[in-house]
């Protein structure tokens, strides 16, 4: 794999840390991880932090398992109270950031609506600095009004090295990027990174052997994510499990919040469902001794551009049930990590053949604890730093 000496690189995102969120949590692991590998980082994000004002200053981790890391983060909100991140008025600024900075590399993080990373990364092309730029989002109703922005296409043909975070998402990216009637580019996929160590700790404390499987879910309960549809397959697959084997009960732990959350409770209350919990939300080291309690990890979620916290549960050695389709796949394959069905009645019907058969359950767990993910941090730096080499090379032709 093509590697760089050490780089410079700036990170652009709409959103980051303390907001709360999968790109945020993403783009800052990597920034620390980059550091802690001696890369030298700033973040650019128009994510604010106790107050609107803008600010550039160093950002400390001591969390990392190299030790305390410094990233330099440059937050440039629009100084209005409860206003989204995002800021237009910023690019002169930016631009002057990014040509004075001596940077090797410009890398932006595309979600499903990221005004600032797209200005910005616009900015990085016409200053003439190699560029990456990773989606973290399936592009699905909103390709007609991607496609018609031409962003994509028009960074494509600068040179820019595309990627997104798993094969089907990458797909999406390219059919957007390539010309009406021409050949698409070439997309790369660039996975989210997960710290395997931190999600096999203390896994291998005995489960309660109490003929309880317990079933773990976590997500924002937000109409996309489809947590209607799991309350629905949980209730068919319990059903299915009474017939297939009366002494395994089901338990379900749907962890997160969001607008869905109320209805929800409304609705299990309604119907007298005690055994699916709603705990909220939680941090990682809570989700982690979930999962060490826990045997199966449930996604209906049908537009999962990758889906880290299923990743997390597979990597602490729970089984994986999802949806065919998503970025699950990358890392899921169906009858070793866990199961894929290709509708919520196959997936319930999957869940309730999976729980009812401990000795199955236990050979998938027992060879996901054993096998740690592609996707571990070490492996994801390597490859952004390949990524990185892309971009030059594309830059150098482009130029």
């Amino acid at each position: 794999m093509a590697r760089l000496t050490l780089v410079k690189v700036a990170l652009l995102s709409d959103c980051y840390l303390p907001r709360l969120g999968g790109i945020e949590v993403q783009v800052h692991d990597l920034a620390h991880r980059l550091s802690a590998a001696g890369h030298e980082v700033e973040v650019v994000t128009a994510t604010p932090a106790d107050t609107r004002a803008t600010t550039s200053g160093p950002e400390t981790d001591e969390s990392g398992v190299s030790g305390t890391t410094s990233v330099m983060v440059h937050r440039l909100p629009l100084s209005i109270p409860g206003a989204p991140p995002v800021n237009p008025f910023v690019k002169d600024e930016v631009r002057t950031l990014l040509t004075a900075g001596g940077f090797d590399v410009v890398h932006g993080h595309m979600g499903v609506v990221s005004p600032f990373a797209t200005d910005m990364i616009g900015v990085a092309v016409e200053a003439g600095l190699p560029t990456a730029a990773t989606w973290h989002c399936v592009i699905d109703r909103s390709a007609p009004l991607f496609r018609a922005l031409g962003h994509a296409r028009r960074w494509a043909g600068a040179g820019v090295a595309l990627s997104a975070v798993s094969s089907m998402a990458a797909e999406r990216v390219s059919r957007v990027a390539g010309a009406d009637h021409g050949a698409r580019p070439e997309v790369h996929v660039l996975g989210n990174g997960i710290d395997v160590d931190r999600w096999t700790s203390g896994t291998s404390v005995a489960r309660p052997d109490d003929g309880v499987v317990r079933v773990v879910t976590a997500m924002r309960l937000v109409r996309r994510k489809r947590p209607g549809a799991l309350i629905d397959v949980l209730r068919s697959a319990r059903e299915q499990l009474d017939a297939l084997a009366p002494g395994v009960r089901l338990e379900a732990h749907l962890v997160g919040d969001g607008p869905q959350r109320r209805l929800i409770r409304a609705h299990l209350a309604r119907h007298g469902i005690s055994w699916i919990r709603l705990p909220g939300r939680v941090s990682r080291d809570e989700l982690r001794d979930l999962h060490r309690r826990s045997d199966i990890y449930l996604s209906t979620a049908r537009l999962e551009a990758f889906g880290i916290a299923a990743l997390e549960a597979r990597t602490a050695g729970l089984a994986v049930v999802s949806l065919r389709g998503t970025g699950v796949e990358d890392f899921v394959t169906d009858g070793r990590n866990g199961i894929l069905r290709g509708s919520d009645e196959a997936l319930a019907t999957g869940l309730a053949e999976l729980a009812g058969n401990p000795a199955r359950l236990a050979q998938v767990r027992a060879h996901n604890l054993a096998t740690p993910p592609d996707q571990a941090w070490e492996r994801v730096v390597e490859s952004t730093l390949a990524e990185y080499a892309r971009a030059q090379r594309l830059h150098g032709r482009a130029s």
